[in-house]
């Protein structure tokens, strides 16, 4: 199962351990547990700090296993085979339960040790799922750090009894104590910060008592992480607000375009992202999002109002909010939302497996999406506004090879159908003849472009008609000392490169801004750098 090159860097990994893992499995005589026993049995074969038992009697759920330590009161499994995106996971529960100190600040390992009551989650994920391992790692965590938090990991392709009788459409989706808790890519601090109802308070006071920055970015994905780092190399206060560190990146599968990187992965780069902005002296403030922006008044300070109700100031901003999934707007979206309305193939494609889905936008993405998902479901409805796909030539001539895949140009879809607890259909109108069709299906996937993050800037920044913050060749906004860059502004095309080159762009621009305009007595940062 897990190849020789893989083993030996899983060897030097559990070298890292410091306390015995005791490995409690459960399995029966089918072709899973078959699997799981062969990877469990490999993993005590890297590491004599292992041990495993396994147990033939019946269990909630088969194949599973649980994580622990001798002395320890640890509750953490996995049910299900933890491969795909999952296998970082396990690697990382094995080095946590045996006693390899994580890398979370030691402000927030104390919020979590400090979490009261029983706290029983269960999250369901599947191993395609780019956004699953995030919500898995963050749980897993908790539940070594805190006896009272318990956590099992299931996938739910192997388990569809389960996920059916709980209507689980989207992944990841968590529960706690038997009761839905939330759906989608969360980190721990976003999962404490809902758990722990003070912590938006205190928050919003630590922020409040900031002093002013020289460069506040707002937004931390390519855009926002590159004018970070930019601004920080010229020894100048920067600061970084952003709702969550990597933005739309961390949505994205496979990334082959990125210069000089063959190939990797949204959240891979996310991650690198975030490390390399933590290098130099940023002060990050994830779970920010802005909903005012003040001009420069006689202090030369511009605000930027957070929703906790704090205020942040800064001689400069770079406004770098990214872009988020479009949405077709049409009755019956909003009610069916992770109900069988999805917006990411790789996530919850699995969770359609031999079911009718369609997929609406004839782009790039959304040809790619019907292509993954052929692989899986019984049969795609591919539908396109236009006349003709906007797809690349050699992704139509795969699309069009599959034997499970209808396309369907000129359609406008205008209603998702459903039964009151998931999708049924939908109904679009041919644009040519008038007519409206209705398609039985059980899936939808949206894939019909991005939405600026901006809305909360109408009437403090000159927008375009489609609501992108509106620049020159250097990043500079109408607003004196404000700045944007990347997917939320009119820059023409929206890639990570490019997001990143014009993030580096408004951070010089902004530095050039400071050392050209007077310096408030509140900061005298820029003057002793110039």
């Amino acid at each position: 199962m897990l190849d020789a090159n893989l083993q030996s860097q899983l060897k030097t990994y559990l070298e890292r351990v410091t306390r015995p893992i005791q490995i409690t499995a459960h399995a029966d005589d089918g072709a899973k547990s078959q699997e799981m026993l062969e990877l469990l049995n490999t993993l005590v074969a890297l590491s004599d700090k292992i041990t495993l038992d396994v147990r033939r009697d019946s269990s909630e759920r088969t194949p599973s296993f649980a994580l622990t330590t001798p002395g320890q009161d640890i509750h953490l499994a996995f049910a299900g085979l933890p491969m795909g995106h999952e296998f970082t996971s396990l690697v990382l529960a094995l080095l946590q339960v045996g006693g390899h100190p994580s890398k979370a600040t030691a402000e927030l390992i104390e919020q979590v040790q400090g979490l009261e009551g029983e706290l029983k989650f269960e999250t369901y994920f599947s191993l395609s799922c780019q956004n699953c391992p995030d919500v898995v790692q963050a749980l897993n965590l908790a539940a070594v750090l805190n006896p009272r938090i318990q956590h099992v990991a299931i996938d739910g392709g192997l388990f569809p009894a389960e996920v059916e009788a709980r209507q689980i459409m989207s992944v990841p989706t968590v529960y706690l104590n038997g009761e839905m808790f939330d759906q989608g890519r969360m980190t721990l601090e976003q999962i404490v910060a809902k758990l722990d109802t003070g912590s938006a308070k205190r928050d919003a006071e630590k922020i409040a008592a900031k002093a002013p920055f020289d460069v506040l970015v707002i937004g931390g994905g390519p855009a926002g992480a590159a004018a970070a780092i930019y601004a920080a190399r010229k020894g100048i206060r920067t600061g970084v607000a952003a709702e969550r560190f990597g933005g739309q990146v961390l949505d994205t599968m496979a990334i082959e375009n990125f210069i000089s990187v063959k190939e990797t992965e949204g959240p891979k780069l996310a991650t690198a992202l975030e490390q390399h902005v933590r290098e130099y002296e940023v002060d990050i403030m994830n779970l920010q999002r802005g909903t005012a922006l003040t001009p420069a008044g006689d202090d030369g300070l511009v605000g930027i109002t957070l929703e906790n109700g704090a205020v942040l100031k800064s001689r400069t901003v770079i406004l770098s909010t990214g872009a988020r999934w479009r949405q077709m707007n049409v009755p019956g979206e909003d009610q069916y939302r992770n109900k069988g309305v999805a917006y990411c193939p790789h996530c919850d494609g699995p969770l359609f497996k031999g079911k009718r889905v369609a997929v609406v936008g004839g782009g790039n993405s959304g040809v790619e999406a019907a292509i993954d998902l052929a692989g899986l479901v019984s049969h795609v409805t591919l539908l396109e506004f236009d006349d003709k796909l906007r797809a690349d030539e050699v992704l139509q001539k795969k699309l069009r090879s599959l034997g499970n895949v209808t396309i369907i140009t000129s359609a406008l879809t205008q209603e998702v159908l459903g039964d009151g607890q998931k999708v049924t259909g939908l109904v679009y109108k041919d644009r040519i003849g008038g007519d409206a069709h209705r398609i039985e299906l059980e899936g939808i996937f949206v894939q019909i472009g991005l939405l600026p993050n901006t809305e909360w800037l109408k009437g403090a920044v000159a927008l375009s008609p489609r609501g992108e913050i509106v620049i020159d060749d250097r990043g500079q906004t109408s607003v004196p000392g404000v700045f944007a860059a990347g997917d939320c502004t009119t820059v023409p095309y929206k890639q990570i490169i490019i997001a990143m080159g014009a993030g580096s762009t408004a951070a010089l621009s902004a530095f050039d801004h400071l050392i050209r305009t007077s310096v408030p007595k509140s900061s005298g940062a820029v003057a002793e750098a110039a």
